[in-house]
């Protein structure tokens, strides 16, 4: 009774939504999605994806030189100093020089990557001001946005929610919505939309339990702790659909707690925003018209 309750709820809320996801769809192509088998990241959409992908590639290279640097050292102490080159083993006990050189030696590693990676770091956690705020608030197993500056907010949940598995029903939502098979457990039935180009911040926290709200292609992470607002940050510079996923262990269907969010034009986004205003709030919005004083 309760999952024929929950699911009832949930197909009245899909029927609402419908509309607005729709709306905002049309065209977008769908960048930020896992490949089967895949190696590499995400395309990176956002200066800092592009920061932290490079990062990885210059640590992948340091690491890779001094892997290939102790594997020699190590391939050469068994070759020349085993026991059939060497019967008599060596008395001495220390050498001072070689000592110090590796101690030195990955002390100045560690500056140079740090010379590389605190700016990066830096960069994720200096929050500048959002032209665009949006609250985000883990539940078990949910995200609710809220738009701050506009006062209205919604829940997203999982296309298939409830039951968790592919069927029929959950088929025909994802292509009511405008995905394919491929994107169950991708795609939700409401997404988070911003416009193209523009500062946005996410200020995460958690209703129940640590959550985190992730994004690869705009390369942000972020606990939700209850009690606590954290924030984070990005400006995506091109138009289309990215999936992310709840990354913090956070109970027996986290692997069932998506993040969908679109990226469109300005022009798009207003339309959508005067839409949900009226949708969720009930209010329509206030336009603004140009004096000609």
């Amino acid at each position: 009774m309760r999952f024929l309750k929950f699911s009832i709820i949930f197909t009245f809320l899909f029927s609402v939504k419908a509309a607005l996801a729709e709306s905002v769809s049309d065209n977008l192509q769908i960048i930020g999605k896992p490949i089967p088998h895949g190696l590499g990241f995400q395309p990176a959409v956002t200066e800092m994806a592009r920061d932290l992908q490079w990062l990885d590639n210059f640590l992948l290279v340091i690491v890779t030189v001094i892997t290939l640097f102790v594997t020699f050292l190590l391939v050469y102490a068994i070759v020349k100093f085993n026991r059939a080159r060497n019967p008599e083993p060596a008395t001495f006990t220390h050498n001072s020089t070689l000592e110090t050189a590796w101690t030195l030696v990955p002390v100045l590693i560690l500056i140079f990557i740090g010379a590389f990676s605190i700016p990066v770091l830096f960069k994720s956690q200096i929050i500048p001001d959002g032209e665009v705020v949006i609250k985000a608030t883990g539940n078990q197993w949910y995200w609710s946005y809220e738009y701050v500056d506009h006062e209205f907010e919604f829940d997203s949940f999982m296309i298939g929610a409830g039951e968790n598995r592919i069927s029929p029903e959950t088929i025909n939502e994802l292509n009511e919505a405008g995905y394919s098979e491929d994107e169950f457990l991708l795609a939700t039935d409401t997404a988070l939309v911003i416009p193209v180009d523009k500062t946005i911040v996410i200020q995460v926290t958690g209703a129940d339990v640590i959550h985190a709200w992730t994004i690869p292609a705009f390369g942000v992470k972020q606990d939700g702790v209850p009690g606590r607002l954290a924030e984070l940050w990005f400006k995506a510079d091109k138009e289309g659909i990215y999936f992310g996923q709840c990354s913090e262990l956070c109970g027996k269907s986290h692997a069932y707690m998506p993040i969908t969010v679109k990226v469109v034009s300005q022009d798009k986004y207003e339309t959508w925003l005067d839409s949900a205003i009226e949708e969720y709030a009930g209010i329509p919005r206030v336009t603004k018209l140009a004096s000609i004083d």
